[in-house]
């Protein structure tokens, strides 16, 4: 995809290269390895990546494992594996935040020997206590310790003499700032905990806003692009940049974040349905998680479409998801193939077919793809329709099938229905009908009229199948309202399983990430991790109906 859309930051960069400040632009993109990413980060990610590709720049990936009570390898894997399936890519500019731990406690004791931090004993309780207020300043009995004794207590802490919250370093601003980011913030704290990669060589780990502008500087990022919430943390990125003897003078720019209606962004809310079963991973085809999106038949065209076409702003809005669904729509109406399935099937009986016969009848792979070529199906005596495809007494409009009425079986015959077959407590268990030889692959030749076309399965040659029915996994727009504990929203129909499925011989083999339209019924893709050759699993990724309206 080419970037050829301009927004905000792009103004700001084309200001900075005409002023000679910037010649190459290196962003870089430095997701927590805490969770999975979601379909709010990639709002991010195609900014920080489509950024560099649009002016021909780079982009870092940078794993920020500063805090060492949540990190896995295993999230930095996925997190991986989901930007290439994106299509981005990083080359050798791979780096973890803790890579720097050395440097950041470097920079810290030339901050120390400058006057500008200080060694804090205040309890997290007093920290809060003598915080201030929008008209009182900040306190801190510390403030003025001497250089050598902050040194020294810096040192030890390192050396792991004192327990947790002990002590803190903090940066020596301005405690009356009416930016509570810059009354003097702590930038390092101890904890006593084992670190993912640096085992227990750290027992204080640096906060991020300290850590992350010396990250961003020792890499070279000439633009570091961040979500709105760090906007009034750009003065104390800007202070640590001006203050240590970093290499490099990054910019930081902000963005609005995306919201999308029906879900939760919140990886913390996230990691607690996962973790309370209430769905069945992070994959689970109706989380945001790019992994889940993926195994539910999302397209890397589709989300990269998406937030592409929201654009990049300032002001914060919320997306509707229906929307993120047009989009896979208008990607799989192009690319995918359309086969017949029967989800909810009732027998066909064309009663004046020979019994012992097997025709093959043509029908098109994809109308909108003129390469796409066509297939032949099988058709039998029985065959499998959808239930709601028969009504024994017709009401309102309804020209399916019905005693006496006639329709079209996709790319074969036009059959009248006959009557039905049912059982001892009168439920329909078979439809029968009668076909018109001479109407073999489109309308009668004597011209009536045919109202309606339905789709079949050969019963004599096609495969069973478990359906898989998604819906919004919240049914509140805003399940992270105010005063609103979002599992009370949670959509107690956002699956239903359908098994016994009747589906064209042809998909025993399919294999995601394939994706189907099912006609009439929706885009459905082989579920990634269940399907087998012995149990096929489809998903349905969109219905076909689109309920979104464009502005």
């Amino acid at each position: 995809m080419e970037y050829t859309s301009k927004n905000f930051i792009h103004d700001f960069i084309d200001e900075d290269i005409a002023a000679g400040k910037t010649e190459t632009v290196h962003t870089r993109f430095p997701p927590e390895p805490n969770g999975y990413l979601h379909i709010g980060h990639c709002k991010a990610l195609m900014i920080d990546f489509g950024t560099a590709e649009k002016y021909g720049g780079l982009c870092n990936l940078r794993m920020d494992d500063t805090n060492p009570t949540k990190e896995d390898v295993a999230f930095v894997e996925a997190i991986k594996e989901d930007i290439h399936w994106l299509g981005f890519d990083w080359g050798d500019r791979f780096f973890y935040g803790s890579d720097y731990f050395e440097k950041d406690y470097e920079y810290a004791v030339e901050l120390i020997k400058k006057g500008l931090a200080y060694v804090c004993e205040l309890t997290p309780d007093e920290f809060r206590e003598f915080r201030g207020d929008l008209t009182t300043p900040a306190k801190s009995p510390y403030r003025d310790r001497p250089i050598e004794e902050s040194l020294d207590l810096f040192a030890r802490m390192r050396a792991g003499e004192f327990e947790d919250n002990k002590y803190t370093l903090r940066a020596k601003i301005d405690l009356a700032s009416g930016n509570f980011n810059m009354r003097d913030p702590v930038i390092y704290r101890i904890r006593h905990m084992h670190h993912h990669r640096q085992g227990d060589k750290w027992c204080i780990y640096p906060m991020y806003d300290f850590a992350h502008p010396i990250q961003d500087a020792l890499e070279g990022i000439t633009h570091s692009l961040c979500s709105l919430e760090f906007e009034n943390h750009r003065p104390l990125y800007n202070w640590v940049i001006d203050n240590v003897s970093v290499p490099h003078k990054p910019r930081q720019i902000e963005f609005a974040r995306l919201g999308i209606n029906y879900t939760v962004m919140s990886k913390r809310k996230l990691r607690q349905l996962v973790e309370e079963n209430r769905v069945s991973g992070w994959d689970d085809p109706r989380m945001p998680t790019l992994c889940g999106l993926r195994r539910r038949g999302y397209t890397p065209k589709s989300i990269r479409n998406f937030c592409e076409r929201i654009g990049v702003a300032k002001a914060a809005s919320v997306v509707e998801f229906p929307f993120l669904e047009h989009c896979l729509r208008e990607d799989l109406n192009e690319t995918a193939c359309r086969v017949m399935a029967v989800l909810h099937p009732i027998r066909l009986t064309v009663t004046n077919f020979p019994e012992d016969v097997v025709e093959k009848v043509t029908v098109e792979n994809n109308p909108m793809d003129p390469e796409a070529g066509s297939r032949e199906v099988t058709f039998s005596r029985h065959l499998w329709i959808e239930a709601d495809d028969f009504m024994e007494e017709k009401v309102g409009k309804f020209f399916r099938l019905f005693p006496g009425n006639e329709v079209r079986l996709k790319g074969a015959y036009v059959v009248k229905c006959t009557g039905c077959v049912k059982d001892e407590n009168g439920n329909v268990t078979e439809v029968l009908c009668e076909y018109d030889p001479e109407s073999r692959g489109g309308d009668p030749k004597d011209g009536r009229k045919i109202k309606s076309t339905i789709h079949w399965v050969d019963a004599s040659n096609c495969v069973d199948a478990e359906v898989r029915l998604y819906d919004n996994l919240f049914s509140d727009p805003d399940p992270d309202g105010e005063g609103k504990n979002f599992l009370d929203c949670l959509n107690p129909n956002s699956l239903e399983v359908l098994t016994g499925c009747k589906l064209e011989a042809s998909l025993a083999d399919a294999k995601a990430p394939a994706s189907f339209q099912f006609m009439r019924l929706g885009y459905f893709c082989p579920d990634s991790k269940d399907s087998t050759p012995d149990h096929l699993v489809f998903n349905r990724s969109v219905s076909l109906k689109d309920s979104y309206k464009p502005q």
